[in-house]
């Protein structure tokens, strides 16, 4: 098993990319069957990796209610704590914006260029010059 470092460390998805993919998409119901076929720990795991990612925090919470404190605690020390506890409120007092879709946060993209560059001048260097001319 990992320790709490080793856990909060390390930063690949303890579960394979498509079933994180099906758990992001699916609905209420379909979530907790996806959920069950997960072991205990790797849920606790999947909770905490979900949580540090803030488009995920959703899905973390949903995750975290199938898990035990003492499983949270084990993989993430204060922070499954905390995640223990959000996971635990009803769901009308958790910080959701009510424009948000599907529980999900909006993404918001710039309208501002991102950088800025200094037009390049077009003139000829001397030996460039001497040879345009020779040719």
């Amino acid at each position: 098993m990992f320790s709490n470092r080793e856990a909060y460390d390390s930063d690949s998805c303890p579960v394979r990319d498509e079933l994180l993919g099906e758990m992001y998409r699916a609905n209420e119901h379909g979530l907790a069957r996806l959920v069950e076929t997960v072991s205990s720990d790797v849920r606790a795991m999947l909770a905490l990796f979900c949580y540090r990612r803030s488009h995920l925090h959703a899905l973390a919470l949903s995750v975290a209610a199938s898990c035990t404190e003492r499983e949270l605690i084990h993989f993430g020390g204060r922070v499954g704590s905390t995640l223990y506890a959000l996971s635990r409120q009803a769901p009308c007092s958790r910080s959701v914006s009510s424009s948000s879709y599907n529980g999900r946060k909006p993404i918001t993209l710039s309208t501002k260029p991102l950088s800025t560059f200094a037009p390049i001048a077009d003139e000829l260097d001397d030996e460039d010059a001497a040879a345009a001319v020779t040719a």
